[in-house]
């Protein structure tokens, strides 16, 4: 069965999930199936025994891919602009990288070697992930650096 979850609690791990069939049941970490901890508002697949979920899985959201390139391809061309930072919604970030980069002149141009090489790294490690990981990293798990 397909649903979202309602509501994680990280101290007890455990949480609520909404089922298509309009009933809710009981997440327990034990069952979950992902990389990073459930967050509200993922949406999942699972089987139900009782009003307890089992064998939880994160369903994709299916925009990873076209984030991943897009990312990707800002990271390449503007990402010492920060671009690929606000693409993804990371705004703080990309003003960081956008700052340091234009006030890097003055000294000397090094610091905006820096944000360049950075973006570059992140071009890299955004091309290696599988569409999947990059969705669970980038977009859910909203993690800003590397």
């Amino acid at each position: 069965m397909k649903g979202t979850i309602l509501e994680f609690n990280e101290s007890t791990r455990t949480g609520i999930i909404s089922g298509e069939d309009g009933n809710r049941y009981s997440l327990d970490m034990e069952q979950w199936n992902g990389g990073s901890l459930p967050k509200s508002g993922t949406k999942v697949d699972f089987s139900v025994n009782g009003e307890q979920a089992t064998s939880i899985y994160m369903i994709s959201s299916g925009n990873g891919s076209s984030k991943k390139i897009a990312a990707a391809i800002l990271a390449f061309f503007l990402g010492g602009f920060g671009a690929h930072k606000f693409y993804l919604g990371y705004t703080k970030q990309g003003v960081i990288m956008l700052l340091i980069f234009l006030f890097g002149f003055i000294l000397i141009g090094i610091p905006s070697m820096i944000i360049g090489i950075i973006a570059f790294i992140e071009f890299i490690i955004y091309l290696t992930k599988s569409d999947e990981e990059f969705e669970r990293i980038y977009v859910t798990g909203k993690k800003p650096w590397f």
